[in-house]
């Protein structure tokens, strides 16, 4: 762009780079005269930089940019004579960028604002646009309230006479205004507050003044343009009419209100007009500012000026002398940075050059602006109290007049001065120019202001009058504090001088860049040249020796350092010498041959212009070819890479097909071979088979001939005696027979109704238990509760009043006891004193007083402890009435609470009603998601067995008789299996005996059932062994403990019970020698004297005596030890039986003695035994008690049980009884096939009860068989230990070290690298999974193949690990696809696919599941690798075979649903009686190939027994489950749609029962949460309307609510069908079919009529942890795995 012509996209382009590459702040100053064209250059600009760079926040700042233009515009342009859209004011704005270039935001700095022009404009010209806008607009609603009309109505938009513009709409530019402040963020209600000010300005200017002498004025109150500016600004009417016609003169001491002339006054008026539009002009340039701020870090800016041209009228003021001022100091800095600067530097950097003269404008600038300037006299004269433009003029003329060139005086005139600017010379009136410059306003209009209700108007004035105060605080610090605050305001001309200076700061620290606008006429004419004027333009601004100098110079410079870094990439290696300088000059050299281009100075290097861009040209050249050299050889590297790859992998290919092929023909000549000797012995098999059957049929024949010919004789013989006798019983077994029939179907028919019902009102009572009644009735329940523990309450108060009183009688009994204790210690006092007496008597009975007073000293103590004793029960029982009060209080709590709860309950059913129904939405959500990527994963998968398939057929063409063959073999193989599992079913059927056929031609149903049964046990009798056999280890072993505990015991007691003994016996000889030695001490008859008290025999008698009371002290301990050891082990007996619950085991000894006993101490002996004995009775008449109550416990039961049977046996002869009279009506061939049917049903019910003891006898039978090994091996085992170390100790200590030798696995099997294909051969091909389901733990494969996968993992070798799950997966798919009719391995390998996966989370190291393992499995972790990825390869390898054992079941049960759902009259059968139209389809006996109910439930316990013993989890199990139930429900719905003869009422009655039977199969299996009962619910509904009443529009409202889960086909298909077999039936009539319609109109379906019998529900597979410890595993010899080793 910049080779083009000029434009102004080229500079903003060239500042735009420039900014980019240097780092540097740039300016664009677009300059010329007024209307050359400088506001549009400016918007182009600013467009072209908010294009080029997008904005780096979230709102788009170069648009609010772009936004500030049209507001500016409105506010600050006007139209001049000169101009149409002149800028009355100057704006300088910087845009700023970040490091990625992109504009964070903007800046607007504003000159000079021409006041002046609200006021008053000048023929031709126009007030700013905003006005004319808001005129134009003034008939929207909004601005209804504003009272404005057309602009020639007010004074200050009607004085130019020119109120339009051609070519402008002022409406749409409004319209244009407000789009743009509401882009800015300014709202809607700011923007009404602006256009209000504006109003109010209009209104103001015609406020008329009335002059009522020379030097007074007033204005009427009244006035309406005064209302009306009142009202708009919120200020009082009286004070501003008041205001605007006086002023206030401030004296030292007084103030005085002055009238003001008309003229004052009409100046006042427009002086605050202008004040309040400048205040909002800058008002909306700082909201402009702040929505253009932004928060992010700027890193450089380009400042774009638009600033007014050099204006020269025929009326210059002081407005144009400002404006000219402002272009004489951007022409000083134009020629600073064009002319001087630049010379300079070629000076300075030493290059030859020739100095070009150019005008240089500082002498204009000092006349302006130095001191004794023009802006100095005229501050000087605004500060003078008198002064005026007059002498302000003189000033001018005495003081520049002769001193300066550029200063002249109009010839005929003394009011105007001229000056020569550089563009031209124009001539200016001095009048009111220091009143402009001044910018004074009435302070009391401006306090009025500030009293304004009008929040945007107090804010501006706020704004003024801080500014104020800041100018305050600034000249007192200048020590001028005596000055006014007039005095200290600037000037308008000292501001702008200041705003100049800045400016030219700002721009001066920036690289400039120049537009130059020429105005082409005068006239505003479009496509018209003047040269003339355009000529002096160009000369004036200097373009002239611009051009020159931009011919000559060299605008483009780098320094050598940034040249060299720049342009590194041009030089080659060589040519880098340590000299920057010299490299730079050899490339210049090298790269530029015209020398003239660039110069080299002393720090830089100098281009001219266009060589700059040739560099970059080079360079860029230079990086594009090093680019696309690196590409050229990544892409070779890359390309023989791949081609090496493919070749190595072509040949491998080839090695592999080749070898395959050579094992492929050599297998096929060996069975070419065998097929040659399987025919010749096939052929003789079938030759002497064929010999065998000939002779065995003649055989036959000749016996069968041979007992016709006999059986014939002797029925001739037998004929005429028996016939009668026969024929006599047969008709009576006959006509009981057809009487039990149709008892038995009654019977069937009201259980049959009695369930309809029974259902109904289970329907009805589930709906009430919902309903609000319901929980009224639980309420009803709390509140009897309440009123329970309210009872509960007044039973404690009166147990505490009871109490109370029980206190009382215990207290007066104590006193009793201490006055009788009291009356017996002065007994005792009393015995004391004559023990004295007698002792000064007889000294022999010193003795006896000693031992008397020891018993005092024992009745004191006692006396103490009765006392505490006392105290204490008093303690306790204060403590019970506290504990009893505080149970109220608790009591009194839980009421309160339980009515709280019953409040919160109401509460409580909204928000489970709305979680549930969020739980029901997001579990129909997960199992769409997972229904959509199963069915992904399924024809991912189909894809890949197609492509497989296809490899295959390619590989078939090259040997097509070796697939055949293979094809015929697994074809034969799986035919067989699947045979041999149907003939071992059908085996156990038969294996049922049968002694009267008869009996099964007439009783069918229970005979099947009575099969089903057996079978069914049968096969829970091998789930449940392993079971029962865990059960029982765990018992043995705890019987094992409990023993040896016992025994450990019974030797203990053995010993404490001899030592007992002897205690006892050497207790009783100490006794006797304490009786002798009494006896020989007290006896006063005695022969010999007794020795006198001190002598040495009584010392000696005295010791002996001591010390055997000592002795016998220590017995007594003793004794009390043992005994009370005694009885707590007879407690520990019994304490695991019923007898044992209530024995308390804290025997105290203390507790026996301190007890309430009799104070009559002369009643116990000595030592207690007594008191011992007796509490050694009471324990053992407690176990009496406790036996004899179990003995009434056992009696009570027995009794129950007989009570039992006897309701029972009176309950069957009450109904034999009403039978028998309902059979007495019934004629006498019903009346026997009645007593025959209550027979059959009477023996069937028999036989089930036999069966079922006989089971439990065999049971038990089994388990005492197990006892029994248990005991005898036991036996075995401590008849070995006894003769080996008679020690029991040391047998347990020898069994303890033995166990702590054993080694220990870490659960790892180590195998070699290479050997994972015989690895997977032997657990995964070759593997039998019925061998291995019976004989070993469930998932052995599984754990085996992760054993082996944790050995890889402690190696550290992902290859290895890799390479193991690799072919696991792929061993697994091929044995899935071989075998994929096999529901046996198809099921065998879904559980141990699951389970692998498992053990990979398991072992995985995840801390949420760490935590459900035990210590050691957590040791067993995954060391090395993270296997979350293969995780989700096994699941979707689950997947993938669970969707095929579906298939495989729907294989299986495909021919057997119908036969058995629809076809198979099994109810009819019993019955006894079938529909006329079925009669020729159904025999009398059903045929033994039938595929009845039996052989489908047979089936599916068959696959039910199957997945348990293969070890699948119990939730994958219930999901087969629920979708073989599916695919029944489906294939028997679509079969009843297409069939009419099966839509009848008793084809209804034979579906329910069957769905009865498969419920009962499902609640047998504990498989009732599954779901599976839920998928039939379309086939029920189907069976229920078959046999609804089918009449009215009431049956028509029940069946559209029974039937929810089928659609409105299916229904009206139903209808259609149906088709009456009895004579009480009759055809739905074509009416009740279209009220069905219409009342299932509205129903949103699916239109299908049949159900999806393909249908797959989605799996999900939860993780279920394996509590099999991998070190315990162990590996069996028959899978060949020899070569694995156990770490």
């Amino acid at each position: 762009m910049g080779d083009m012509d000029p434009h102004i996209f080229a500079v903003a382009e060239e500042a735009y780079k420039q900014m980019a590459r240097d780092e540097r702040n740039q300016s664009i100053i677009v300059s010329g005269e007024s209307g050359a064209g400088k506001t549009v250059s400016a918007k182009y600009a600013m467009r072209y930089f908010a294009t080029v760079s997008c904005s780096s926040s979230e709102a788009n700042v170069e648009e609010k940019v772009l936004a500030s233009s049209p507001i500016m515009e409105a506010l600050g342009n006007a139209k001049t004579t000169r101009n149409d859209n002149s800028s009355r004011f100057g704006k300088y704005i910087e845009i700023g960028f970040d490091k990625k270039l992109s504009i964070t935001g903007a800046n607007m700095r504003t000159y000079l604002l021409e006041k002046s022009r609200v006021v008053f404009q000048a023929y031709g010209e126009r007030n700013y646009h905003i006005f004319y806008q808001l005129c134009a607009s003034s008939h929207l609603p909004e601005f209804k309230d504003f009272k404005l009309g057309c602009a020639d109505d007010f004074n200050y938009t009607n004085q130019g006479q020119s109120p339009a513009i051609d070519g402008v709409d002022d409406a749409q530019e409004m319209c244009n205004t407000r789009k743009a402040f509401s882009l800015l963020g300014i709202s809607d209600s700011d923007q009404m507050a602006i256009y209000q000010i504006l109003a109010a300005i209009l209104h103001l200017s015609n406020v008329e003044v009335k002059e009522q002498s020379a030097d007074k004025s007033s204005i009427m109150p009244d006035n309406a343009h005064l209302m009306v500016f009142c009202d708009l600004m919120g200020v009082p009417r009286e004070e501003m009419a008041h205001w605007l016609c006086h002023r206030t003169l401030k004296t030292t001491t007084e103030t005085f209100v002055k009238p003001v002339p008309k003229m004052s006054a009409i100046n006042g008026r427009d002086a605050l007009a202008k004040h309040i539009y400048a205040r909002l002009f800058s008002r909306i340039v700082a909201s402009i500012n702040t929505a253009l701020k932004s928060t992010m870090k700027q890193r450089s800016f380009i400042g774009v000026l638009d600033i007014y041209g050099f204006e020269t009228f025929d009326l210059n003021s002081f407005e144009q002398f400002c404006i000219n001022y402002a272009n004489e100091k951007l022409q000083q800095q134009f020629n600073l940075h064009v002319f001087k600067l630049e010379q300079e530097e070629y000076m300075k950097e030493e290059i030859p050059w020739t100095l070009i003269d150019f005008y240089d404008n500082q002498p204009c600038i000092n006349l302006i602006e130095a001191k004794l300037g023009v802006l100095d006299l005229l501050d000087e004269e605004c500060r003078m109290p008198k002064g005026s433009d007059d002498t302000w003029t003189q000033k001018l003329y005495n003081t520049l007049l002769k001193q300066n060139a550029h200063f002249d005086k109009p010839r005929l005139s003394n009011t105007a001065f001229i000056i020569h600017h550089f563009a031209d010379k124009v001539e200016y009136q001095c009048g009111g120019f220091l009143e402009k410059n001044k910018d004074t306003v009435n302070a009391e209009q401006i306090n009025v202001m500030k009293k304004s209700k009008f929040d945007l108007l107090v804010k501006l004035f706020e704004d003024d009058e801080t500014t104020a105060s800041s100018s305050n605080k600034r000249s007192g610090v200048g020590g001028r504090t005596g000055q006014s605050q007039k005095d200290t305001k600037k000037t308008v001309g000292l501001q702008f001088r200041q705003s100049l200076h800045l400016l030219m700061d700002t721009l001066n620290a920036t690289t400039p860049h120049y537009v130059r606008c020429i105005k082409p006429n005068d006239h505003k004419a479009a496509f018209s040249l003047d040269p003339v004027r355009a000529v002096q333009q160009l000369r004036a601004c200097g373009i002239l020796e611009t051009v020159r100098i931009s011919a000559a110079g060299f605008p483009s410079r780098w320094t050598y350092q940034e040249f060299f870094s720049r342009y590194r990439v041009l030089m080659k290696q060589k040519d880098v010498l340590r000299d920057r300088k010299q490299t730079c000059r050899n490339l210049l050299e090298k790269l530029i041959q015209d020398q003239d281009q660039y110069q080299f100075g002393k720090n830089k290097i100098f281009f001219r212009a266009g060589q700059v861009a040739y560099l970059e040209k080079l360079r860029s050249d230079k990086l594009r070819m090093a680019c696309v050299r690196i590409q050229k050889t990544i892409r070779c590297w890359l390309a023989r890479k791949k081609y090496l790859r493919m070749r190595e992998s072509a040949v491998t290919i080839q090695r592999y097909v080749r070898g395959h092929q050579a094992r492929c023909y050599a297998k096929f000549l060996r069975r070419t071979r065998a097929a040659i000797v399987i025919q010749r012995m096939v052929r003789m098999w079938v030759a002497r088979r064929r010999y065998q059957r000939q002779r065995s049929a003649a055989i036959t024949i000749q016996c069968h001939f041979r007992t016709y010919m006999a059986r014939k004789q002797y029925y001739k013989m037998m004929y005429e005696q028996k016939a009668v006798v026969l024929q006599k019983w047969a008709r009576g077994w006959l006509a009981r027979e057809h009487f039990r029939r149709t008892l038995a179907a009654v019977v069937l028919l009201q259980s049959c109704v009695r369930r309809i019902r029974a259902k109904k009102d289970l329907k009805k009572l589930k709906v009430e238990a919902r309903s609000v009644e319901h929980f009224k009735k639980l309420n009803v329940g709390m509140e009897n509760k309440i009123m329970q523990l309210q009872h509960k309450i007044n039973e404690q108060h009166r147990e505490n009043r009871e109490l109370s009183e029980k206190l009382n009688s215990v207290e007066k009994t104590q006193a009793l006891e201490k006055e009788r204790q009291r009356k017996e210690i002065e007994n005792l006092h009393k015995s004391d004193q004559e023990a004295k007496s007698k002792a000064e008597k007889l000294p022999s009975l010193l003795e006896q007083l000693t031992f008397l007073q020891h018993e005092l000293e024992k009745t004191r103590k006692e006396k103490d402890d009765l006392e505490e004793k006392s105290k204490v029960y008093t303690e306790q029982t204060q403590q019970v009435v506290e504990e009893l009060n505080m149970k109220n209080s608790l009591l009194t709590r839980e009421k309160d609470e339980l009515n709280k709860h019953i409040l919160e309950q109401a509460q409580q059913l909204s928000e489970i009603k709305t979680n549930a129904e969020i739980a029901k939405q997001t579990e129909k959500d997960l199992a769409e998601e997972r229904s959509r990527y199963q069915s992904l994963l399924s024809e991912h998968l189909h894809l890949e067995e197609r492509h497989r398939d296809l490899r295959e057929e390619m590989d078939l063409n090259i040997n097509p008789d070796k697939s055949n063959q293979n094809r015929k073999d697994s074809i034969y193989s799986t035919s067989s299996e699947f045979s041999q599992s149907c003939g071992s079913t059908e085996g156990d059927d038969s294996s049922i005996p049968t002694e009267d056929e008869t009996q099964l031609t007439v009783d069918l149903p229970v005979l099947l059932k009575l099969q089903r049964r057996v079978t069914e046990l049968e096969q829970d009798k091998q789930s449940l062994w392993q079971q029962l056999d865990k059960k029982e280890e765990v018992q043995q072993e705890k019987a094992k403990e409990l023993e040896k505990q016992r025994t450990a015991g019974r030797a203990e007691l053995d010993l404490e019970t001899l030592k007992r003994q002897e205690l006892e016996s050497e207790n009783k000889k100490l006794k006797q020698d304490l009786n002798e030695l009494r006896k020989s001490l007290t006896n006063e008859d005695n022969e010999a004297a007794p020795p006198p008290p001190g002598s040495l025999p009584y010392n000696t008698l005295l010791e002996q005596l001591s010390s055997s009371n000592e002795e016998l002290e220590m017995r007594k301990e003793e004794v009390l030890l043992l005994r009370s050891h005694m009885v707590r082990q007879e407690a520990l007996k019994h304490k695991d039986s019923a007898l044992g619950e209530g024995i308390n085991l804290d025997l105290d000894i203390s507790s026996f003695q301190e007890a309430d006993r009799s104070t009559d101490i002369h009643t116990l002996n000595e030592d207690g035994e007594l008191w011992l004995a007796y509490e050694g009775l009471k324990e053992t008449n407690r176990l009496l008690e406790l036996q004899m109550q179990e003995q009434n416990r056992v009696h009570g039961e027995k009794n129950r049980k007989l009570l039992q049977e006897v309701n029972k046996m009176k309950a069957e002869k009450e109904q034999q009884q009403h039978l028998l009279a309902q059979s007495l009506l019934l004629p006498e061939e019903a009346r026997i096939e009645a007593c025959l049917k209550l027979e059959i049903t009477r023996l069937t019910t028999e036989n089930l009860d036999l069966l079922e003891n006989q089971e439990k006898q065999e049971k038990i039978i089994r388990k005492l068989k197990k006892q029994l090994k248990l005991h005898m091996k036991r036996v075995e085992d401590f008849e070995g230990a006894q003769q080996n170390n008679p020690s029991v100790m040391d047998t347990r200590v020898r069994t303890v070290h033995i166990t702590r030798k054993e080694r220990e696995y870490q659960g790892m099997l180590e195998y070699k690298e290479g050997e994972e294909g015989r690895l997977l051969k032997n657990v995964v091909t070759d593997l039998k999974p019925r061998g291995v389901a019976v004989s070993f733990i469930p998932g052995l494969p599984a754990y085996i193949i992760f054993m082996c996968l944790r050995y890889a993992d402690n190696r550290n070798n992902d290859q290895r690990v890799s390479n193991l799950l690799n072919s696991t997966i792929s061993s697994i798919k091929g044995v899935i696809k071989r075998r994929a009719d096999d529901f046996e391995v198809v099921s065998f390998w879904l559980a141990n696919t699951c389970r692998l996966m498992h053990c990979i989370k398991q072992y995985s190291g995840d801390e949420v599941i760490m935590k459900q393992n035990t210590a050691k499995q957590n040791e067993h972790c995954l060391a090395n690798f993270e296997l979350s990825e293969y995780q989700q390869v096994f699941g979707d390898l689950a997947i993938q075979i669970y969707r095929q054992l579906i298939k495989c079941t729907e294989e299986l049960l495909q021919p057997l649903i119908v036969a058995s759902m629809l076809e198979h009259d099994t109810i009819h059968s019993v019955l006894g009686s079938k529909p006329t139209g079925l009669r020729k389809k159904s025999s009398g006996s059903s045929d033994e190939g039938a595929v009845t109910m039996d052989v489908l439930l047979q089936r599916l316990g068959l696959f039910h027994n199957t997945m348990s013993q293969h070890g699948m989890d119990a939730e994958l199990i219930k999901q087969v489950v629920r979708q073989q139930f599916y695919i029944i429900c489906a294939v028997t719905l679509n079969n009843l749609l297409l069939r009419k003869d099966m839509c009848s009422w008793s084809k209804g009655l034979q579906i329910r029962y069957s769905i009865w039977q498969l419920e009962e199969w499902l609640a047998e299996r504990e498989l009732v949460d599954c779901g599976a009962k839920e998928t039939l619910e379309p086939l029920v509904q189907a069976a229920q309307l078959l046999q609804i009443k089918k009449k009215d529009e009431k049956d028509a409202k029940d069946i559209c609510e029974m039937c929810t889960a089928l659609t409105t086909a299916q229904i009206v298909k139903v209808l259609t069908l149906y088709t009456p077999v009895i004579e009480f039936e009759e055809r739905v009539p074509t009416s009740f079919i279209a009220i069905i319609r219409n009342l299932l109109r509205d129903r949103v379906e699916s239109p299908t009529l049949m159900m999806d019998a393909k249908k797959i529900f989605s799996i999900s597979l939860p993780y279920t942890p394996s509590s099999v410890a991998l070190e315990t595993i162990q590996i069996p010899a028959s899978l060949n795995l020899g070569f694995l080793k156990r770490i």
